[in-house]
């Protein structure tokens, strides 16, 4: 989590350069919600080009006029005062212009709680009320928000993972906006869209989040056809297995496997052994909080397995095919399959003198 004394070092040292600079955004207004936060966003009327002679060490994206500074390894993005023009594809603008007003360059930003800053002296400066609507809990945009949403459609999914992991309301005409404008998150990347939705289904809010997607009448326009399906559960990887997007949103190789066991899980009962011993713990986990299964008598059960994996049997490939005299084949499968369904279910003891015996019962001609 951020040390906030240490990012208002990073201030201070572009203010000893002689350049105006402030905490802004989620840093700020969780600061006042006492709340921690995991980046920093600095705002200063310093070039990207004078930044990075004052932080030898950092990293220019200047096409976005900003400066990426690394302190400890916590990272601080650093934005010049800024107008925007032109956007394209209802996410980025064409054109920006820099400038030395640190309140138009507030008025470019999303929601008012977002727009709140920070001096090195810990002195708070609020030019657009951000502070009421904390005070009110409710995400409000700054200015037109059907102008917002049309610049920038990603801000409609911000407003819901704001409303969500704040526990905030959105405010009407912010509401009724989203309403109006949802039909451009069509337009959007996957990549983003799953970035925001992630941050959604994570909260311990996740399920009134799903609900205030719903509401707002997101779900066809992001493609979440089964959103509506979801019960309560802060698992994100739940959530994305019971909406089945795996051929349109982006997952890694590992999430696709995880997905594949729960929705697997979801099938079965989950306090089953073979249910536990095939698809594992965290699977059955998920799937269970899903059906509303107390995570406490699924641990107990997976913890009372006989067996966990193939490895733990008290008998060897080796061991099988010496007692069959026979080369590997396919039969290795059933035999283990056979032998793992007999020792989970306590019908076999899990040692060497009785599974080989109960091969040579039923193997042996």
């Amino acid at each position: 989590m951020i040390d906030l004394d240490m990012a208002l070092k990073v201030v201070e040292e572009i203010n000893e350069h002689g350049f105006k600079a402030y905490l802004v955004g989620g840093v700020v207004r969780n600061y006042l919600l006492d709340l921690p936060s995991s980046d920093v966003d600095i705002t200063t009327n310093a070039t990207p080009k004078e930044l990075m002679e004052i932080f030898e060490d950092s990293i220019s994206t200047e096409d976005y006029g900003s400066v990426t500074v690394n302190r400890k390894g916590v990272k601080y993005e650093i934005t010049t005062f800024r107008r925007e023009f032109n956007y394209v594809d209802h996410r980025r603008p064409s054109e920006i212009k820099y400038i030395d007003d640190l309140y138009q360059d507030l008025l470019r930003r999303d929601f008012t709680v977002n727009a709140i800053c920070m001096n090195k002296d810990k002195e708070i400066i609020d030019y657009l009320c951000g502070q009421d609507d904390i005070k009110l809990r409710l995400i409000r945009s700054l200015g037109d928000p059907n102008v917002k949403f049309n610049e920038d459609a990603l801000r409609i999914l911000r407003a819901v993972r704001f409303a969500t992991t704040l526990n905030f309301e959105i405010e009407d005409k912010t509401k009724e906006a989203i309403r109006k404008n949802k039909i451009y998150l069509r337009e959007l990347s996957y990549e983003r869209k799953k970035e925001e939705l992630d941050k959604i289904f994570f909260s311990p809010n996740a399920y009134a989040g799903v609900q205030l997607l719903l509401e707002l009448g997101l779900d066809k326009d992001l493609e979440l056809d089964k959103l509506d399906q979801i019960t309560p559960t802060n698992n994100s990887l739940g959530i994305w297995s019971v909406l089945d997007v795996v051929d349109k949103y982006p997952f890694s190789n590992n999430e696709k496997e995880l997905m594949e066991s729960i929705n697997c899980a979801l099938e079965r009962n989950n306090l089953d052994p073979m249910s536990l011993y095939k698809y594992g713990l965290y699977a059955n986990s998920v799937a269970g909080s899903i059906k509303n299964i107390d995570i406490k008598d699924i641990t107990e059960s997976y913890n009372n397995l006989i067996i966990h994996s193939r490895k733990e049997l008290d008998i060897t490939s080796d061991d099988i095919m010496n007692l069959l005299n026979r080369e590997p084949g396919s039969y290795m499968t059933d035999i283990y399959e056979d032998v793992e369904y007999e020792v989970l279910y306590r019908k076999l003891s899990n040692d060497k003198y009785s599974i080989e015996n109960y091969i040579k019962n039923k193997y042996v001609n």
